[in-house]
């Protein structure tokens, strides 16, 4: 699985954060949500953690789940 890459985040002045991936925003986290991922981000692999918390992270098995007979799209061979 390729890790992840890409992420970039601003922390404002007002406290919020803005999480970016490849220039487009993925998330704004306010408050207590944002000083976690602060806290997070600084003790960690940071794009693994962006990753995380926009919800982008890749499990790995979505080429198996694409592949699989039950996801073929109406190709089940059913009359």
């Amino acid at each position: 699985m390729p890790r992840p890459h890409g992420f970039t985040y601003e922390q404002r002045r007002d406290g919020s954060v803005v999480l970016t991936h490849l220039g487009r925003a993925a998330g704004v986290l306010r408050g207590a949500r944002a000083e976690k991922f602060l806290a997070e981000v600084e003790s960690g692999d940071s794009q693994l953690v962006m990753a995380r918390w926009t919800g982008s992270y890749r499990f790995g098995n979505e080429r198996q789940a694409r592949n699989h007979p039950r996801n073929q799209g109406g190709r089940t061979g059913r009359g």
